[in-house]
């Protein structure tokens, strides 16, 4: 049997130490879950991205080193902002709309979570206050905060039979994550639904799509650099690799 094709951008642009200690952790997550992650380059154009995604399984949209460009969700730019990677912008935007099109599952991880949050018309918090909680705590960190989930949601069925979540009340409960990001999706963009929070400061940390018929999730956090230590981190990739086997 074929392992589902995963096509997984390069992180940046312009930052190839950060690229080849991070790419490969998604490529790892993926091929656990029995997957064959792609790597894509920077250099296709729009057509040939659509092309791609037409031709393979699934869509893991990863971290980076950049920021979204304010100017995209109406907002003037903030001092803390990270540069732009307008090549990174663009493949997202394009396997987006391919994703929609063809409805592939689609993950977004971090960055690909906000740029996700963007592409559907939401806005971005620019900079995340580090008090209560350090959001930017780092890979160093294994365990920087709880996130707090809804259970009738798509992600909340996928983590509650991880078993590694604990019940709060009848609506939500919480696994403990790693956190590596200073920005956060503000306003949810259309067609998403809130799904999981920092409980210490309400930070939205994940996102899904309303249509049962696409499988569309992002998270805050980083579940690709905790597949060994963590259930529910390997509950989510292998729930994705699932959608995109069409089982």
């Amino acid at each position: 049997m074929n392992r589902p094709r995963i096509l997984i951008p390069i992180p940046t642009s312009f930052d190839e130490p950060y690229n080849a200690k991070s790419w490969p952790e998604y490529a790892a997550a993926v091929e656990a879950a029995g997957g064959e992650p792609v790597k894509v380059a920077m250099n296709h154009s729009v057509a040939d991205l659509k092309e791609m995604a037409r031709q393979a399984d699934g869509i893991l949209l990863p971290g980076s080193g950049a920021d979204i460009d304010p100017v995209r969700y109406g907002h003037d730019r903030d001092p803390a902002s990270a540069d732009p990677d307008p090549l990174r912008d663009q493949t997202d935007r394009a396997l987006f709309e391919a994703a929609e099109e063809t409805k592939k599952p689609l993950l977004g991880i971090c960055f690909g979570t906000q740029s996700m949050n963007v592409y559907y018309g939401g806005t971005l918090i620019q900079d995340c206050s580090p008090v209560p909680v350090n959001h930017r705590a780092g890979r160093a960190v294994a365990v920087a905060h709880a996130a707090q989930f809804s259970q009738d949601s798509r992600l909340g069925r996928i983590l509650k039979q991880s078993g590694e979540s604990t019940a709060v009340d009848d609506e939500f409960a919480r696994i403990p994550v790693n956190s590596s990001h200073h920005q956060a999706i503000a306003s949810p963009g259309d067609n998403l639904r809130v799904v999981a929070r920092c409980p210490e400061d309400a930070i939205i940390e994940a996102v899904e799509g309303f249509d049962p018929n696409h499988w569309l999730i992002g998270v805050q956090w980083h579940p690709e650099r905790t597949v060994d230590s963590s259930a529910a981190s390997r509950a989510i990739f292998a729930d994705f690799l699932k959608a995109a086997a069409g089982v």
